[in-house]
């Protein structure tokens, strides 16, 4: 099994910060719930009202298997609404 951590940055306008924060809990709850290879999460502030999503998974299929499945829960669907944008993602392997 090789493990993935995927590294996103976001963009969350200040006026949605307290919301971005308060959401984050029923994110990480659905997905322990509902993606098989969920590992853990974590956040990471950043200048400019920016921040990097650090999540980890088991194997790229079960990183893959999530992304098809989007929003598909109410708490990964309000903490998605809170974003501005994605301002970068990608993947490695840690060592």
């Amino acid at each position: 099994m090789t493990a993935i951590v995927e590294l996103t940055r976001l963009r969350v306008a200040p006026e949605q910060t307290e919301a971005f924060l308060k959401a984050r809990p029923g994110m990480v709850a659905d997905f322990e719930e509902d993606r098989s290879g969920f590992l853990g999460a974590r956040l990471v502030r950043l200048p400019n009202d920016e921040w990097l999503d650090i999540v980890d998974w088991a194997t790229a299929e079960d990183r893959e298997t999530s992304r098809a499945k989007g929003a598909n829960r109410p708490g990964i669907a309000a903490f998605f609404a809170t974003i501005a944008a994605v301002v970068s993602a990608e993947d490695g392997t840690p060592v």
